[in-house]
């Protein structure tokens, strides 16, 4: 694991996104949004299993970065969806699209089932990690 995750961090980082200063929050709020597209705060929230403030803030931030936008869901104006930006996407996908194909590649010969035990056992380390730090 240690490897993996040396490996993961030393891919390269493009200008444009170096110098906004990102943390590793950012990452998994720019992940969701690159892989599977606009969602509204509330979702991303969910999804990160974080509180919408916390999401919230990080929008904001990244708002005023010029990375992200909000705008108008057309089926329910009082709902706001956020994407990331037209200008900032390439650089955002060239950054993550790396590591999305080596997952692609390295699950691709497993079964469904063995894929499923395989997340369950990511996520059952996740628990562990969490049990242990308290």
């Amino acid at each position: 694991m240690p490897r993996m995750v040396g490996r993961a961090k030393r891919l390269p980082v493009p200008e444009g996104v170096r110098s906004l200063e990102l943390s590793p929050r950012h990452l998994s709020l720019l992940a969701l949004l690159l892989f599977d597209g606009p969602a509204t705060v509330n979702d991303l929230a969910v999804r990160l299993e974080v509180a919408p403030t916390t999401v919230s803030l990080m929008v904001a931030e990244l708002s005023r970065k010029g990375v992200l936008e909000r705008r108008e869901d057309e089926a329910d104006r009082r709902r706001r969806i956020v994407s990331i930006t037209a200008v900032m996407r390439p650089e955002i996908e060239a950054w993550l699209a790396g590591s999305a194909t080596a997952w692609r590649k390295a699950l691709a010969p497993l079964t469904n089932d063995q894929r499923r035990l395989f997340v369950d056992t990511l996520l059952a380390y996740e628990r562990a990690l969490d049990r242990d730090a308290q």
